[in-house]
C-alpha cells in the first residue's frame, strides 16, 4: 500500500526539508488525506502551522504495512475548511484541538466543541451531549475524584443502569507545554518532555532525542540506542505489572493486588538501578544517554529481573485461574476490530482488538531495528483482552529483555549533535506502553522549533473508552477506565 505523490514518504526518526513537503489547496488537502486513511493509512498527527494570519494545516500519516510514514501540508487558509472527521472519524480530536488553538473552523464536524479550554486555560465548561427520554438520568463524575487522580469529568447518559452515552472531558490540568517549546530548545525543554506523561519518562524522552537527531542527521551510538531499548521496556514491565494489579483490585481480588503492587516497584527500583531515577528521568539525551551501567550493575539488573518476572507470573496466574475474575472481564466493554481502526485506537487498546499496531514492529527505530519482541494481540476487544494483552507483553518484554542484558554492545553512549538544520520537518514514533508516541518537530530559519507538535497515545485512545461504556452497566466504569489506563496530563498539553 504506497502511498500517492499527494505526500512525500519518510521513515521513522527522519527529516525532509519542510520546502519538500507536498503543499495542496485545502479542500484537495483533506481529500487526498482521507483517500489514504480510507486505504488503511492512520492519522499519526494533524495540526496547525501559523502563519501570517492564516494556518497551514499538516497531516502526518502511517502506513503500517510498507513501514512508511508520509506527510503533506495545505496551503495557508483562514476561516474555514471542509472537514476530514466528516469523512474519517478517526481525525474527531483532531480537528477539534486545532479549532480550539488557531480559530479555524472545520466545516461539518459532528461536535466541535474545546478540546482542553475555552478562555485562557481554564477547563472547557461546554454543553454536553444530552439523551431525552422519561426514565433517562444524567450521572456526572469528577472532576474531583475520591482517590489520588488526575483531575476529568465524566457525563454519562444513562436508562436505569444502562450506559447509554458517555462524555470525557478534559483540559483540567492544561499545562501549555507545547507552547512553551517554540523557540528552543530551551534550557527546560527536555524537563518538560519528560514529563509530557510522567509514568512514561523514556517514551516521550526517546521520541525528543530522536527528533533532534533526525533534525541534526546524526545516530545516536549503538550502545546508547541499545540502552535506551532497556530502558523503554522495563518502564512497560513496570505499567503493565501495575495495571494487572490495578485490575485485580477493581475487581476485588486482593491476591493479585498486592502482590503487582510490590512487583511494579520492583520494576521501578531496576530503573533505577540504570539510571538512579525510578522513572528513567536524566538517562536519555539528544545524542545518546547521559549514563552508562558497568557489568557488575548489569549482572545485578539481570538477577533481580528474573526474580521480579517469577514473581509477576505467579501473581498473574492467580488471577488468570480465578472465575470470579474471568466473569467481569469477558464480555466487559467490548469494541469490535472495526470501530478500533475507525477511530484510530493504538497500543494495547488497539491490539486487544486484534489490530497489529506496534510501532516497534511496524515502523521500528534504533535498536528496535536489530532486537524486536512479537506483537501480542488478542481479538476480542474487552477487559479481557486488553488485561491478556498486556500480560502477553509482559512475558514477551521479559524475554527481551533477558536476552539483551546477556550480550550488551560495547562503546560510547554519547556522540556528537550538530546543530537542527533550518527550516526542516522531523517525525519520530515510539512505541511507548500506553502505544504509539508521536512528536513532530518544524524548525524555522535559525534551526528553532517553529513547531512542536506531540501526540500521546491516550489522544487516539479515550473516545474509544466512552464507546466501550456503551450498553454496559455504569457500575462497570471503573474496570473498563482502568483496561485502558489512559493519562489525563499526556492528553492536557
Amino acid at each position: 500500500m504506497n502511498a500517492t505523490l499527494e505526500f512525500a514518504l519518510l521513515d521513522n526518526a527522519t527529516s525532509l526539508p519542510w520546502a519538500e513537503v507536498p503543499e495542496w489547496p485545502v479542500a484537495e488537502f483533506v481529500r487526498h488525506t482521507a483517500a489514504e486513511l480510507g486505504r488503511g493509512a492512520r492519522l499519526c498527527a494533524w495540526f496547525g502551522v501559523p502563519e501570517a494570519g492564516a494556518t497551514r494545516l499538516v497531516a502526518v500519516i502511517a502506513f503500517d504495512a510498507d513501514n512508511t510514514l508520509a506527510v503533506a501540508r495545505s496551503a495557508p487558509v483562514a476561516g474555514r475548511y471542509p472537514a476530514l472527521t466528516a469523512l474519517q472519524p478517526q481525525a474527531h480530536l483532531f480537528e477539534r484541538e486545532v479549532w480550539e488553538q488557531t480559530g479555524l473552523t472545520p466545516e461539518g464536524h459532528p461536535w466541535l466543541k474545546p478540546v482542553r479550554k475555552t478562555a485562557g486555560d481554564a477547563p472547557a465548561a461546554v454543553d454536553f451531549f444530552r439523551v431525552d427520554g422519561g426514565e433517562i438520568h444524567e450521572v456526572a463524575v469528577g472532576p474531583v475524584h475520591a482517590g489520588i487522580i488526575e483531575p476529568g469529568h465524566f457525563r454519562f447518559q444513562c436508562a436505569g443502569e444502562e450506559v447509554l452515552h458517555l462524555e470525557i472531558a478534559l483540559g483540567y490540568q492544561h499545562r501549555g507545554i507545547e507552547r512553551a517549546l517554540t523557540g528552543g530548545p530551551h534550557r527546560a525543554t527536555l524537563s518538560q518532555l519528560e514529563v509530557v506523561a510522567g509514568d512514561t519518562t523514556i517514551g516521550h524522552a526517546t521520541a525528543y532525542a530522536s527528533v533532534l537527531e533526525a533534525l541534526a542527521g546524526v545516530e545516536p551510538p549503538l550502545r546508547a540506542q541499545w540502552l535506551r531499548a532497556v530502558a523503554l521496556e522495563l518502564e512497560r514491565l513496570a505499567n503493565h505489572t501495575g495495571d494487572l494489579g490495578a485490575l485485580s483490585n477493581d475487581v476485588a481480588f486482593l491476591p493479585t493486588a498486592s502482590a503487582c503492587g510490590k512487583i511494579r516497584g520492583d520494576f521501578l527500583n531496576l530503573t533505577a538501578l540504570l539510571c538512579g531515577n525510578r522513572f528513567g528521568r536524566g538517562l536519555v539525551r539528544s545524542g545518546g544517554c547521559r549514563l552508562d551501567a558497568e557489568p557488575d550493575r548489569l549482572a545485578r539488573l539481570r538477577e533481580r529481573l528474573t526474580a521480579a518476572l517469577a514473581e509477576v507470573e505467579q501473581a498473574s496466574a492467580w488471577m488468570w485461574d480465578a472465575a470470579s475474575v474471568r466473569a467481569r472481564f469477558e464480555n466487559i466493554g467490548t469494541i469490535h476490530a472495526r470501530q478500533a481502526a475507525e477511530l484510530g485506537l493504538v497500543g494495547p487498546a488497539a491490539r486487544a482488538c486484534g489490530l497489529v499496531r506496534d510501532v516497534r514492529y511496524d515502523h521500528p527505530a534504533g535498536w528496535h531495528r536489530l532486537a524486536q519482541a512479537p506483537v501480542a494481540v488478542w481479538p476480542s476487544g474487552d477487559v479481557f483482552a486488553r488485561a491478556r494483552v498486556r500480560w502477553l507483553e509482559v512475558q514477551r518484554s521479559g524475554q527481551l529483555l533477558t536476552e539483551q542484558l546477556t550480550a550488551p554492545p560495547e562503546g560510547e553512549i554519547r556522540g556528537e549533535l550538530p546543530p537542527s538544520a533550518p527550516d526542516t520537518l522531523a517525525v519520530a514514533l515510539v512505541e511507548g506502553w500506553r502505544g504509539e508516541i508521536c512528536h513532530v518537530a518544524l524548525t524555522d530559519a535559525a534551526g528553532r522549533f517553529r513547531r512542536y507538535k506531540i501526540v500521546d497515545p491516550s489522544f487516539h485512545n479515550w473516545l474509544g473508552l466512552a464507546l466501550a461504556l456503551r450498553g454496559q452497566a455504569i457500575s462497570d466504569f471503573p474496570v473498563c477506565n482502568k483496561s485502558f489506563n489512559l493519562s489525563y496530563c499526556g492528553f492536557d498539553l
